[in-house]
């Protein structure tokens, strides 16, 4: 259980304190395989593309019994890295020309598109509920709490999964119809982006939703609006993206 008072400054020393040992906790058991909790972790993968309120229902429970919003486990990044790698190179002997090129695809969808891009926008909400969406602490003896960066990669991480099974394995059966010339494949396309943009934008609402000292969550379903607003215009100009995104690697086998 938490203190319920304490000064401000104090809280936040101790905040720091403890941010960095966690961190590099976290890091360390990335190599110990026999550590990570791989059933669970599965569970909320499942859980997280059928019932994401469960998932985040059970991260209320994390925090009452490990005192912290972020997993302690690195499970969940490890298997979806390793699932993503392997339907990056389902991709890749499909529609690759040549083995050097396939690992360059490989470490640049895992490197780029998962990790890095996903520690811009970690650090974005990061930053953005600690300036901006945090309640005011009604007098100096609250506990002042905060996000936690590492919460807020496994909030992108949680978003992630559910879009990597539409835009990855769906669209990898899809693709031959998908990447094809015509009004049908520039509509399903759109649709399925719409559609998995959709859900990580509510699945990150969700992951900040149920912090208790946030207010305004809301702001993270606006870019839902964005994307529904902007899909019926793609689709009419006849832009289609999975085309476009397969092109970036692919081009020579479309």
């Amino acid at each position: 259980m938490l203190p319920t008072t304490t000064s401000r400054g104090r809280s936040s020393s101790s905040t720091s304190r403890t941010t960095n040992p966690l961190f590099i906790q976290y890091l360390r058991r990335i190599i110990k395989w026999q550590q990570m909790d791989v059933e669970y972790t599965f569970w909320q993968m499942l859980h997280l593309c059928t019932s994401p309120k469960v998932v985040y229902q059970h991260t209320k429970y994390h925090k009452q019994t490990k005192n912290q919003w972020a997993r302690d486990d690195p499970a969940f990044v490890v298997i979806c890295s390793l699932l993503l790698a392997v339907a990056t190179l389902a991709y890749c002997a499909a529609y690759d020309h040549s083995a050097a090129h396939a690992v360059f695809v490989v470490i640049s969808v895992l490197l780029f598109h998962f990790l890095f891009i996903g520690m811009l926008l970690a650090t974005f909400c990061w930053f953005l509920t600690n300036t901006y969406l945090r309640e005011e602490a009604p007098n100096s003896h609250v506990v002042e709490q905060r996000v936690e960066w590492l919460y807020a990669f496994d909030v992108h991480c949680n978003s992630f999964f559910p879009m990597f099974v539409m835009l990855y394995v769906l669209h990898y059966f899809l693709s031959p119809l998908l990447v094809a010339h015509g009004f049908i494949p520039v509509l399903l396309s759109n649709l399925l982006f719409m559609v998995a943009a959709s859900y990580y934008h509510y699945l990150n609402f969700l992951g900040y939703d149920v912090l208790p000292f946030l207010e305004r969550t809301t702001f993270f379903l606006y870019p839902i609006s964005v994307v529904i607003v902007l899909s019926p215009i793609l689709i009419l100009s006849g832009f289609n993206p999975s085309r476009y995104f397969m092109n970036m690697y692919f081009s020579q086998r479309l």
